[in-house]
């Protein structure tokens, strides 16, 4: 069993954080807040119709945003709470619970690859640190030969974008893009945030 995530860790020791997320989240697009630019993102990066990963999907609002646009999705989060918001909030994809670590939805019946992986959210950093590399590893395994992942997490957060650009390396992962926000800003050695869009190497 892969050691346990930062978030598994949070939610262990305070249940009531997920729901606060869910909250939080609930409100801000309530207000009438951007919520979805990750998601317009990966939108513009695949055809209509696309199967696409939602990994570390939260509470749903990238893959609902992404099913309403016509897209097959999938989404897969550790955190049973934010699941069943998922199903609540945004009716139409898979979610399932699982770690990321441990992705291998063959096994739970889905077995076609994905034209595109999103990673919003940190989700990399908020991972154990010993099951960053594997995590990589299974999401590559999930990608179609011409597919493409966008990950993106911010600077400070305890995973040098250096030590990243070598675990998806060793995954067989490659960098087509590296930006430093999800609306298309160039990466530079300055930027306090990376969103990578990576393809088979």
């Amino acid at each position: 069993m892969a050691e346990p995530s930062k978030w598994v860790q949070m939610t262990q020791a305070n249940p009531d954080h997920s729901t606060w997320y869910i909250e939080r989240f609930r409100a801000m697009a309530a207000a009438g807040a951007d919520l979805v630019g990750e998601a317009r993102l990966i939108d513009a990066m695949v055809p209509r119709g696309a199967r696409v990963l939602d990994a570390g999907c939260g509470p749903g609002r990238h893959g609902g945003y992404l099913a309403e646009a016509g897209h097959e999705v999938v989404g897969v989060d550790v955190d049973p709470v934010l699941i069943a918001a998922a199903k609540e909030d945004f009716p139409g994809p898979t979610w399932l619970v699982g770690d990321l670590a441990e992705l291998d939805l063959p096994a739970r019946g889905v077995s076609e690859g994905f034209d595109a992986i999103l990673c919003a959210g940190n989700v990399m950093t908020f991972l154990a640190p010993s099951t960053r590399r594997e995590t990589l590893r299974r999401m590559a395994r999930h990608l179609r030969a011409e597919g493409r992942a966008a990950i993106g997490f911010g600077a400070g957060r305890g995973y040098d974008v250096a030590d990243f650009l070598d675990d998806a390396h060793d995954a067989g992962l490659a960098p087509d893009l590296l930006l430093s926000t999800w609306d298309l800003r160039p990466y530079t050695e300055d930027s306090d945030f990376l969103v990578a869009i990576l393809g088979h190497a």
